[in-house]
């Protein structure tokens, strides 16, 4: 199969509604990341983009639609916080799952009677979605457990020959995946965090909870994203917490002893109290939306940089950097944790 990588025009949206109404898979963007999409719709699609990314087949996906979709053809229940929410934050990088009508493929839940459902604000992913005019449900576009892309080539470099098509919508601006909010309860749950934060989804609901347990082997996912194990680079990988800077540099030395070459992934703060100039060294930034922008982009390129990365932990933990934290944090698991 050849793959080819598009710009969004009226061409290759005609072809993107093409193969997603027979069926098939089409790379796309949204403002976060880039997503796998088939129709929710189609039972063959779903078990294809499970099929391609190697994906568990307990790994829930997320329904995209465009804003002028009437959910209620897929949701069985909307409470008015969930109404309130929705209006403050979407389009954009929010994810609520609510109780379904049962009406998409039932391998998209992964067997449960919920749906999770977002509407991305990246106006390339709206013109796709109202072309095809139906859900498409989309993991991120990457191998599965490898680092989410951000780009089309990030996509490409995983899928080439697997998929006929790569929407390009240049680079992502969020970078990491949306908040997902479990909205089937009297309050919202945070199931996976992101660039909403709890802090925001409180200021609209006055009340906001966090699902706090690690996923272990065997435990069932509500959302994408609670896996232990995920976003991983294809190199060595240790990581530090902000006071772990000594141990991170004979961590370093031991490492380069080896013959390997090393490069520390932190905010620009921690570089410039850690590290010697000239040492190598992978800027995640100085801000929050900067640092969750750099990071999967970042951790490609130690990819192709790196034979061990030693990442350090940012110093603040909650708002955005508590989404930054997780997929740093799950990211760098020990090779040796079961996933």
């Amino acid at each position: 199969m050849i793959t080819r990588i598009e710009p969004i025009n009226e061409q290759s949206l005609r072809y993107a509604k093409e193969i997603i109404l027979s069926g098939g898979v089409v790379a796309m963007p949204t403002e976060t990341v880039y997503g796998l999409g088939g129709s929710a719709f189609n039972d063959e699609a779903v078990k294809k983009i499970f099929e391609i990314k190697g994906r568990p087949n307990d790994n829930p996906l997320i329904a995209h639609v465009h804003p002028e979709y009437d959910i209620t053809e897929i949701i069985d229940y909307d409470p008015p916080y969930a109404a309130d929410l929705r209006k403050a934050f979407l389009p954009g990088p929010l994810t609520l799952v609510y109780p379904s009508t049962g009406k998409v493929s039932p391998r998209v839940s992964c067997g449960l009677n919920t749906l999770a459902v977002r509407v991305p604000s990246h106006k390339g992913a709206q013109a796709f979605l109202r072309a095809v005019n139906i859900p498409v449900v989309a993991p991120s576009a990457n191998l599965s457990r490898h680092v989410s892309p951000t780009s089309a080539r990030h996509v490409y470099d995983d899928f080439n020959g697997k998929i006929p098509l790569i929407l390009d919508g240049g680079e992502c601006t969020g970078g990491i995946e949306s908040t997902v909010a479990d909205v089937t309860g009297e309050y919202p749950v945070i199931l996976r965090p992101g660039l909403i934060t709890r802090e925001m989804i409180e200021s609209v609901c006055g009340r906001c909870d966090v699902y706090a347990p690690e996923l272990k082997p065997g435990d069932r996912a509500k959302s994408p994203g609670m896996m232990y194990k995920h976003y991983s680079p294809r190199c060595i990988t240790y990581l530090f917490d902000e006071n772990g800077g000594e141990a991170a540099r004979q961590t370093a030395r031991r490492e380069a002893a080896q013959g390997r070459r090393v490069y520390f992934l932190c905010e620009r703060s921690v570089a410039k109290a850690l590290c010697a100039e000239g040492e190598n060294v992978l800027d995640l930034g100085t801000s929050e939306t900067e640092m969750a922008a750099n990071l999967f982009a970042l951790l490609r390129k130690a990819e192709t940089v790196a034979d061990v990365l030693i990442a350090i932990e940012p110093k603040k933990k909650d708002g955005v950097m508590a989404g930054v934290l997780n997929r740093l944090r799950k990211a760098c698991a020990s090779k040796d944790i079961p996933h």
